[in-house]
């Protein structure tokens, strides 16, 4: 046997291994390319999409012209240079601050970038031409629509679908899982990627894109932060942020003819020679008062936070379209999963044929396996197993047979045979419909039956011989572990979850009652899934679903946060906004906790950068006014060394606190599945207490360390 290629029957045994995906926050290679990159972005037509960081950026310019003034002899004021130079230096700083922490977001999603592009690269693929000849071409002149041979060891050379065969592949490149996985073709499993390796068997695949519009392709710009939709929340913000901007620019511009006037009247009050100067007049120090009380740290942040929910999402395994689709999972009110492979483990297995009336058991299988001859299904494939191993023999289906294929509206699949019989396989009310139809009788024990099965959980298939229904056929269900519990976990974030599921009503309701969901839709039509899903949006709800199949994608399309598997078709990657890389139906609950973690990350940031302005407030306003009105001494609670002290510790602490908090907007918080008053509660006793609290200490610290340094007079 070659090296890496697996025999046919491999299975793998041991569990698979996820590659470490996470990075360390600071490394070198993300680092000194963001902190060029905070240079770079100090161009105005870059920070004029940041409102808040725009407003200290002209601030500190104007700071600058002052300072030019004073060295040219233009200006006047009662404070050494060296406090303007300060005041501008640190201004300045907190731009770059921010620009950092954006810098820094965006340049991890491109360090990723770079590792998947290592993966891309061209490789020699054998399409298929007419009359089954075999032509060796470079994968770049793969079109939508070829069709490739590929065989053990070799690399699968675009994305596409499995038409032909079943084999394992090792998909490690793309998802970091070292366990081989099974595709093939005629399910919900057929989907590969390019640069994936196929280790056994061997496999037709048609191409679904062209070159440059590869899931690759596609998927290296978009972590690369090229294409970044902000959400409504986020614009929401930026608007908010913006308002609280004005609102204080309105305030800090009339304080200087206030201050003006006052000094006029304290001089002429007092009888001085010289009239009295205070800081109420200096331009620069009204400046630095207007950026310590606008929202700077989450101005600062905000477009670090939302990169960075799409890198956690990324390093999940999962590719999101936007931003907005990560977060908007954050604000889901409604779950829909498809029971098979999500709630249950993997495909139902046939594990009993069930005689009625005069037939015997051999009869009910042998209808049910000529019934599943051409059945592509799992359960199609697991009736045929069942059969071949109670018969000891395989399956014969006369010469000139015509096989009736499954599909999701008729929900039965069958073959009509040579002598004009007509053998159905099905759910049991679309093969009592058919019998009816034909003009068939339906047997009394029938109804019982089918309730005794469903209401242990498992799943009757009825094998109709023309209009003569001859048995049923019992598919197993098993549960996954702890999936109830994932469920209850769920409903404690205040989610509501709906499984999905072609059973009939009793069945669905036994496996619901198992799994602890909150509601079911049985016998679910494509067009059933479309309808639900436009009814509760009706009622105001965000929706949520992962579906694999081409008859999930109406609903994807539909669905306010849709997921898709990577393993699933090309119609339904398409229509989703988001998709699983690992093709792990139980996903979504890990991106809905995702985009809980980015809204629970934001408003704690803006809760603190809010809160920050209370304690910056009581320490600049009176030293601001501390010649002209000594009665506001009164607030002057930190007992700063001086009003120059004061103003520039503030500016200071302002600055700093962004670099402090980006491990917080790109790392994080962590989410803890409360309801939303005690979330709340969290937030304001946490990050708007603390944002009170901190900066009294930190602003007095700074202080301390000046006068200590002698920094300050």
């Amino acid at each position: 046997m070659d090296k890496g290629i697996l025999p046919t029957d491999f299975v793998p045994a041991v569990q698979s291994v996820r590659r470490l995906k996470r990075r360390d926050l600071f490394e070198k290679e993300t680092t000194l390319p963001a902190l060029k990159q905070a240079f770079v972005m100090l161009r105005p037509d870059i920070q004029w999409k940041n409102p808040v960081m725009f407003v200290v950026e002209v601030g500190a310019l104007l700071i600058l012209c002052y300072i030019l003034q004073m060295l040219w002899g233009q200006k006047t004021t009662q404070v050494p240079i060296t406090y303007f130079i300060a005041l501008d230096v640190w201004l300045f700083l907190t731009i770059l601050f921010a620009n950092f922490a954006t810098a820094l977001a965006e340049a991890r999603g491109k360090a990723q970038a770079d590792s998947l592009r290592q993966t891309r690269k061209d490789t020699i693929a054998y399409r298929l031409k007419n009359e089954n000849k075999l032509e060796q071409v470079s994968s770049a002149k793969l079109q939508r629509g070829d069709k490739v041979i590929v065989s053990a060891g070799q690399t699968i050379p675009g994305d596409g679908e499995v038409i032909e065969g079943i084999a394992y592949i090792d998909e490690s490149a793309i998802t970091g899982e070292s366990a081989p996985v099974i595709r093939e073709a005629g399910g919900d499993r057929s989907g590969v990627t390019g640069g994936t390796i196929v280790l056994s068997d061997q496999i037709t695949v048609q191409i679904t894109g062209n070159k440059g519009d590869s899931f690759l392709d596609r998927m290296i710009i978009l972590v690369e932060g090229a294409i970044r939709q902000r959400s409504p929340n986020e614009m929401a913000l930026t608007l908010v942020l913006s308002a609280f901007t004005l609102i204080f620019l309105i305030v800090v511009v009339p304080l200087w003819p206030i201050s003006y006037n006052v000094e006029q009247y304290i001089t002429t009050y007092l009888g001085l020679n010289t009239p009295l100067q205070s800081l109420g007049t200096d331009v620069p120090t009204l400046i630095a008062l207007l950026v310590c009380l606008i929202p700077t740290t989450i101005g600062a942040l905000l477009a670090a936070i939302g990169i960075a929910g799409m890198d956690r999402a990324l390093q999940a395994n999962i590719l999101a379209n936007s931003g907005k689709a990560v977060e908007m999972a954050g604000d889901i009110d409604v779950i829909l999963l498809d029971k098979t492979g999500t709630i249950t483990l993997g495909n139902r297995s046939a594990s009993e044929f069930i005689p009625i009336g005069k037939y015997l058991t051999d009869d009910v299988g042998m209808m049910a396996a000529l019934a599943s001859a051409s059945d592509a299904t799992p359960e199609g494939k697991s009736i045929l197993k069942l059969y071949a191993r109670q018969s000891k023999m395989d399956v014969k289906v006369p010469e000139g047979s015509v096989f009736i294929s499954f599909s999701a509206q008729t929900r039965m699949s069958g073959v009509d045979l040579p002598d004009g019989r007509r053998i159905r396989k099905g759910a049991p009310d679309a093969i009592i419909q058919f019998v009816k139809e034909n003009n068939g009788t339906i047997p009394n024990e029938l109804n019982s039956l089918v309730d005794r099965t469903a209401t242990k959980g498992s799943t009757p298939l009825l094998i109709a011989d023309g209009n003569m229904i001859i048995g049923l056929v019992v598919l197993e269900d098993i549960l996954k572990p702890h999936i109830h519990e994932r469920f209850a976990r769920l409903r404690r974030m205040g989610l509501r979850t709906i499984m999905i599921t072609g059973d009939n009503p009793r069945t669905a309701a036994a496996i619901a009652a198992q799994a602890g969901v909150d509601d079911y839709l049985a016998e679910a039509t494509p067009s059933m899934k479309l309808d639900y899903i436009r009814k509760q949006q009706a009622e105001g709800k965000l929706v949520a679903m992962m579906g694999d199949g081409t008859n999930d994608a109406p609903a994807l399309a539909q669905a306010d946060v849709a997921m898709a598997m990577n393993a699933g078709t090309e119609a339904a990657k398409e229509a989703a906004n988001m998709v699983d890389l690992d093709s792990d139906p139980t996903k979504l609950i890990e991106v809905v906790e995702i985009g809980k973690q980015l809204l629970i990350t934001r408003g704690a940031l803006t809760t603190f950068s809010i809160a920050n302005d209370v304690a910056k407030y009581f320490a600049i306003l009176p030293a601001l006014f501390a010649s002209t009105l000594p009665w506001l001494g009164i607030i002057d609670i930190m007992h700063l060394h001086s009003p120059t002290s004061a103003i520039l510790s503030a500016v200071i602490f302002n600055a700093l606190i962004i670099p402090a908090l980006i491990p917080v907007a790109l790392i994080g918080l962590k989410y803890r599945p409360l309801g939303a008053d005690a979330l709340l509660r969290r937030n304001l006793l946490v990050w708007g207490l603390g944002g009170i609290i901190l900066p009294f200490i930190g602003i007095k610290l700074i202080d301390m360390i000046m006068v200590s340094l002698n920094l300050v007079s």
